[in-house]
């Protein structure tokens, strides 16, 4: 079997996709004169749709976080078309990432722990060469209470993202659905979802991985060039 990790995402264009494009539509297209708020709305939700599609043929690697990542975004599309009350979408936002925290945390006793889906994968870490240091140590149960401490900052990130995420749409959804004015405020709640909920949670997410790390050289042995995959030689 090949070690050979999966592609890595864009993150940039992942960005653009789900961040950029969507508020800059929803923004500056959703005036009658253009194309209209119920348009503009599928227009904007189009962008992270196609590129969930766009990333899976790509690189193949679909995991539950993904789909219901999918399933929100088709979420947001129905509950405006619908002309859902704010209520509505401050309890699908925050329902994603608690539903993600939730699961994470059921999975920690589990075989195949979700948090080896976050910060213990092979896409970064040399998985198969860790484990082999581990094993000749004999300390894979005390890698795995270090991983289950781990999955409780990466569950306490997913929670907080939960409780900013309704606290957000609250603040900033007070249009009807279905007018330019309620466009707008998803537009702009988008563009404040990166400082508000994803700095925090992200800063969260690397305390556990450096935690993670700093583990993994105590019980291995090993330096943490040696943790990662080696860069890929040159191109000739």
């Amino acid at each position: 079997m090949s070690n050979v990790p999966a592609k890595r995402e864009n993150l940039l264009l992942n960005l653009v996709c789900n961040i950029a494009a969507p508020a800059l539509v929803l923004s500056k297209l959703s005036a009658p004169e253009r194309l209209g708020p119920e348009v503009a709305l599928v227009v904007a939700l189009a962008f992270p749709l196609g590129y969930g599609v766009w990333d899976f043929n790509r690189r193949r690697a679909f995991n539950f976080v993904a789909g219901i990542g999918f399933v929100s975004t088709l979420l947001t599309g129905g509950f405006g078309l619908a002309k859902l009350d704010g209520m509505w979408f401050a309890i699908k936002e925050a329902s994603v990432p608690a539903v993600i925290g939730m699961m994470v945390l059921l999975s920690t006793k589990s075989k195949r722990p979700l948090i080896r889906e976050f910060i213990y994968n092979d896409q970064v870490i040399d998985v198969p060469k860790v484990d082999a240091a581990l094993d000749e140590r004999g300390a894979q149960d005390a890698f795995a209470l270090l991983l289950a401490r781990a999955g409780w900052w990466v569950t306490g990130s997913f929670f907080i993202s939960a409780g900013l995420n309704f606290g957000l749409a609250r603040w900033m959804l007070t249009a009807p659905a279905g007018t330019v004015e309620f466009n707008e405020q998803l537009g702009r709640m988008q563009w404040l979802s990166w400082p508000v909920i994803v700095l925090p949670s992200m800063a969260m997410m690397m305390a556990a991985l450096w935690g993670l790390l700093n583990g993994i050289k105590r019980l291995t042995g090993m330096e943490l060039e040696q943790v990662f995959h080696a860069p890929p030689p040159p191109a000739k």
